[in-house]
Parts: structure tokens; C-alpha cells; sequence
């Protein structure tokens, strides 16, 4: 009889213990609450996204982002300031506006690339023509002189605007082979006639400019229907435009068949000289120990061929949401929590280079970084990035987020260290514990990555507001854990390719003076 009352007190301080341990965490409970409720999410995106618009380092409206920043920081009664960390060459998009005028009329699709020289507000009037043809260099200095008056096609004529899906679900499969075959062996004509010149396609730009050009026509396709990824010009004089691959091939195959094309081009912008660049950072200051840090992580600026909205307009609204979202609700937290919104990252994550160079007692006390920057996703991965100990607090942290949030992420432990890509590896190289919330692609790579479909439709907001409850919730997780976090590195396997001992990646300095002679 005894042993039997024992039995079932034992049973009865188990399921007791078992049914305290399955309550969840009021804090987190009020954190999916006011994020779901009270979502500040679009009203961001439109403020940041429709009305400010891309953010390229040095243009005005990167600047006036981060005093955006600042100022809505500054509503929610959390304290924020815009750092200076170097200087870039200011620059200002204006008007772009293509028109094909011979031999028929037709308005193109494209845009001038940034940092792009301005045409006149008349705008350019030119024969539109192939990069000459050589056998060798020597050849090609003697043909210079065709391009003199002349834009100038300097890019690959795709084949087909059908991105290699819809080819695979419509052709026959000797069809598909046959296009990807002939397309290869285009491409491979068109990097030999590169290399025949003696320069490489970003040295081009400017011996054309130099041979008298009057501009140079682009196309860099992202290999999806309507889709350009639009990067930087390197022309000092003359414009540099990009083309939709439909009109740049109208164009290529006009000037290819002797049609002699005739382009009139209006590109307009601003040359701002040197002006200031700048990282915004806001703070919560702990309570507890406010000498140790959590940061929430997010690139500020972006190219500027869309708005910036997945990349990483989505990064910078996931931040500032769960900034929002803990001031609220979790005001006094034991550490202090930081949100870092870097500049020119795209350039070379040179905004956060510059603060682990310029706050070392900051990097030295951080218990950790989270960092966001690859699309409108859920998040669905996260690695340990090579250190030996994460499992133990990401997992307990990641334990008290709701399930419909973590069973979608897989983690890999403890994982290799990251050595560039985002902001996570500027903190990762110089030994704090900072992770990178890895998100799901919605097709990403091809179509809103660095192109001209960047846009505030094309964010997945139910994913989006996912991300904000997950980077608050580890926050305050990390800021509530009684352990400081443990730095341990693994030992990193051998290169297969060199044969020799993997090492942890080096912190960098930042570019402090960008795009300037």
C-alpha cells in the first residue's frame, strides 16, 4: 500500500512538474501578441519603401533614410543616432528615358546605372552599334575608331528570355539541350571577343569613353522573366545605361542585321562630390548589465534598380518591428539591446566593418548578433557558424520561441564560420557570437536580388512579421540568459582545395572613402 501512495506521488510531482514546464513564457506570449495586433510592419514598408525609396550609399535618400530612422526610433521612445564612418561619392539618379528612333519608333525599357555620368536634359542622339569584332588586341585598337559618336552594345546577347524553368516545362527535352547547347557556345563567342580587345568588361567602359563613345548600352540579365540585375557604371564622362534583355536584344539584333539603330537617350543626374556616410543605431539600455550587448542586425542601403524591399528593406522592417515590439513590451531589459543598420554594405559590408573597428568594447561584450538580409522569407535556417557552444544557449533560446515559428527552422551545429555575404561575418571575424537568420527564397536569387524588380510588392508580409517575432523573442532570451555567451571556436577541417589547415576568417577595416578618385 505504501509503495503504492509513493508511486502516485511521484507521478503526481511529474505531471505537476511537466505541466509548469509546458507553460509558455509570458513575455514571449506578449511579444507574439503586440506583433500581431499592433504590426507596424506595412506602415514602415511605405514610409521607408514608396516614399523614400532606394537607398544607395552617397545619394541623398540614403541619407534621408537614416534620419527616417532616427526620427521613428525617437517615437517609440527609444534612443538612436546616425555614426559617421566615412565618406562615399555623392550621387543623385534622375530622369532615364530610352527611345529607339530609327528605323522605327518605340519607347525602351531601361535605366542609367548608378554613379552613371548625366547626359544633358536634351539628352543623346547615336547610332547604337556591336562591340567591334578583333582577332587580338592590335586589331581591336585599330577598329577604336568605329565606336567614335556611337553607343556602344557591350553585353551578351541572350538567346532567350525564357528562364531555363519554363523551358524545362514546356519544350521537348532535344529542344531544351539543343538551346542550352547553342547559348553556351554564344556565350563562349561573346567572352572570346571580350578577351580579344585586351581588357576586361568592367576596363571596357572607359577605353570606349576615352575612343569617343557617346555612351555604352548594358544588359545584365537575372535570368528571369523581366528581370535585370542593375549595378554600377564605370564610365566617368559618358552615360551607361541598362536595357530590358527584350529591347537590348531589338536593339542588337537591329545593329547585328545592319539596321543601323538609332538610339535618343535622356539620363540625368547629380554628381554631390564627397559627402558623409553614415551607420544609424539605436539602443535599449540594460538594466542588469548594460555593458553587455545584443544586436539586431540589418543593412541599411541597397542598389537602386528597384526600392531596396527585400534587400534588405525586409532586414531593416524585422528590426526595427522587434525594436519596437521590446521597448513596448520589455522595456528594461538585463542587457542592452542594440539595432545596427549599417551602411554600404553592398558595397562590402563597410558599415558594419566600420563599427567592430571603431566600438572594440562593444564586440568584446557582445552575447550576440542577430543578423537578417536575404529576402522576404521565413526564417528557415541557422547556423552555429563554427562555434563549439552554441548549440547550448541558441537551443534553449530558440526553445521558448512558438512552434509554428521554430519548426520551420533547421540549425546545423556548430556549423562553419560565415566570411562574408552580410554584416553577420564583420562581428563573426573579430570573435563575437553572431549568427545569421538565414530565410526561405521566394525566388530571390533571380528575381529581386540587386534587380530592378525590388519592390514593396514582393514582399511575403505574413513571413516578414514571422521574422520580427523571432529576432524579439531571441533577444530577449539572449538578454535574460544568467550565462555570458561562449566564444569557442571548433577546429576548422582542411581546404580539400589547398590541402592546408582551414583558419577562422580576419576582421577587415572598412572602404572609409568610396567610389573617389
Amino acid at each position: 500500500m505504501k509503495t503504492k501512495l509513493q508511486l502516485a506521488f511521484v507521478s503526481m510531482v511529474l505531471a505537476a512538474t511537466t505541466s509548469f514546464a509546458q507553460q509558455p513564457d509570458p513575455m514571449v506570449q506578449e511579444i507574439v501578441t503586440e506583433a500581431t495586433e499592433n504590426s507596424q510592419l506595412k506602415k514602415l514598408g511605405h514610409e521607408l519603401l514608396d516614399v523614400i525609396g532606394p537607398r544607395l550609399v552617397g545619394s541623398p535618400q540614403m541619407e534621408q533614410a537614416h534620419d527616417w530612422a532616427v526620427k521613428t526610433y525617437a517615437d517609440w521612445g527609444i534612443a538612436a543616432e546616425n555614426q559617421q564612418w566615412g565618406t562615399w561619392k555623392g550621387w543623385e539618379r534622375g530622369i532615364t528615358h530610352i527611345d529607339l528612333v530609327a528605323p522605327r519608333l518605340r519607347t525602351l525599357e531601361g535605366r542609367q546605372l548608378a554613379w552613371s555620368p548625366s547626359t544633358s536634359k536634351k539628352g543623346v542622339t547615336a547610332e547604337a552599334i556591336i562591340l567591334p569584332e578583333a582577332k587580338d588586341s592590335a586589331d581591336f585598337q585599330s577598329k577604336l575608331n568605329q565606336v567614335k559618336g556611337k553607343f556602344v552594345l557591350l553585353s551578351f546577347n541572350e538567346p532567350t528570355g525564357r528562364p531555363d524553368y519554363n523551358w524545362e516545362e514546356w519544350a521537348t527535352e532535344q529542344s531544351f539541350e539543343k538551346m542550352k547547347k547553342e547559348r553556351a557556345e554564344a556565350e563562349n563567342e561573346w567572352r572570346a571577343r571580350i578577351k580579344a580587345t585586351g581588357y576586361s568588361s568592367r576596363e571596357l567602359p572607359e577605353i570606349l569613353e576615352k575612343a569617343g563613345a557617346e555612351g555604352i548600352i548594358t544588359l545584365n540579365w537575372s535570368s528571369g522573366f523581366g528581370v535585370n540585375k542593375v549595378f554600377s557604371a564605370y564610365t566617368r564622362d559618358i552615360p551607361t545605361v541598362d536595357l530590358s534583355l527584350e529591347d537590348y536584344g531589338l536593339v542588337f539584333r537591329m545593329a547585328e542585321n545592319g539596321d543601323k539603330p538609332e538610339l535618343h537617350i535622356v539620363a540625368t543626374s547629380k554628381d554631390l562630390g564627397e559627402v558623409p556616410t553614415f551607420n544609424t543605431i539605436a539602443s535599449i539600455e540594460g538594466s542588469e548589465k548594460p555593458e553587455e550587448y545584443i544586436v539586431l542586425s540589418a543593412h541599411f542601403d541597397s542598389w537602386d534598380g528597384g526600392t531596396g524591399a527585400t534587400d534588405n528593406g525586409t532586414g531593416t522592417l524585422v528590426m526595427m518591428e522587434a525594436m519596437r515590439i521590446l521597448k513596448k513590451v520589455y522595456p528594461n531589459p538585463k542587457r542592452t539591446i542594440i539595432a545596427g543598420h549599417w551602411g554600404s554594405e553592398e558595397q562590402g559590408l563597410n558599415g558594419s566593418r566600420a563599427f567592430v573597428k571603431d566600438h572594440p568594447e562593444i564586440v568584446e561584450n557582445i552575447q550576440a548578433v542577430f543578423n537578417q538580409d536575404n529576402g522576404t522569407g521565413r526564417v528557415v535556417n541557422l547556423s552555429g557558424n563554427g562555434l563549439v557552444d552554441a548549440y547550448d544557449y541558441l537551443g534553449d533560446w530558440l526553445s521558448a520561441v512558438p512552434d509554428s515559428i521554430s519548426n520551420q527552422i533547421e540549425t546545423n551545429f556548430p556549423g562553419m564560420p560565415g566570411r562574408g555575404g552580410s554584416d553577420y561575418a564583420s562581428f563573426l571575424a573579430a570573435g563575437a557570437p553572431a549568427f545569421n537568420l538565414s530565410s526561405l527564397s521566394w525566388s530571390y536569387w533571380n528575381y529581386t536580388w540587386h534587380t530592378n524588380r525590388d519592390t514593396y510588392d514582393k514582399i511575403v508580409w505574413d513571413d516578414v512579421q514571422s521574422n520580427a517575432i523571432l529576432a524579439a523573442i531571441l533577444a530577449y532570451k539572449a538578454s535574460e540568459d544568467a550565462d555570458k555567451t561562449s566564444r569557442k571556436q571548433r577546429v576548422l577541417p582542411i581546404n580539400q582545395r589547398t590541402g592546408e589547415q582551414s583558419t577562422w576568417p580576419e576582421p577587415r577595416d572598412a572602404t572609409r572613402r568610396g567610389g573617389l578618385d
